[in-house]
């Protein structure tokens, strides 16, 4: 079985280095991820991820793996920011409050798909005007949902998690092997 990864995202790749995997191709996918009207975190997260997996080519003896990460604060997805304007008022809007990560999961090999949406509570502290320009300053917050990287310098204002780190980070690893063991591919040994 050869390993497909349907992201380009470098942070998917190292996750899954973290469970022996090395992608045989990378085919990120083009969709169109603007969220339906009135569609929730959740069913948004996993929809995205699914129509990522269907849209990649996927060959025979071809597994293709796609995630999607979403930051929910209540019923409101706060995605990719546009610009340093709209990250800062994503990083005030979580300052001193908990919210939702969720990164949907979706393995596909020919006609059959794999999914698992996982969700972690993540705690900001009270941000300072010090902390969220000092953050914008270093530019992680670009094509980031949510507008922060928790394995970044914004790990720092963070207290406390609930769930899955590596889910936060864009890929739950613990979830995504077992997804990838039921499609065909070995962890921890390779794909070969």
């Amino acid at each position: 079985m050869r390993l497909i990864l349907g992201s380009a995202s470098p942070r998917r790749k190292e996750l899954l280095a973290q469970i022996g995997l090395v992608p045989d191709d990378i085919r990120a996918p083009d969709i169109d991820e603007d969220p339906i009207k009135g569609e929730l975190p959740r069913p948004y997260c996993a929809r995205m991820a699914r129509e990522k997996a269907l849209a990649v080519p996927c060959g025979e003896g071809e597994v293709v793996l796609c995630a999607d990460t979403t930051v929910a604060l209540g019923r409101r997805i706060l995605g990719k920011p546009a610009d340093a304007g709209e990250a800062a008022a994503f990083l005030w809007a979580l300052s001193g409050r908990r919210h939702r990560v969720i990164t949907a999961v979706a393995v596909r090999q020919g006609e059959r798909l794999w999914e698992r949406a996982v969700e972690t509570i993540v705690k900001v502290k009270p941000l300072s005007d010090i902390e969220v320009n000092g953050y914008l300053g270093t530019g992680e917050w670009e094509g980031k949902a949510g507008a922060y990287g928790i394995q970044g310098h914004f790990g720092a204002l963070i207290p406390w998690i609930q769930g899955s780190f590596t889910g936060v980070v864009g890929l739950p690893v613990a979830e995504t092997a077992s997804l990838l063991q039921a499609a065909g591919i070995k962890v921890f040994g390779g794909n070969a």
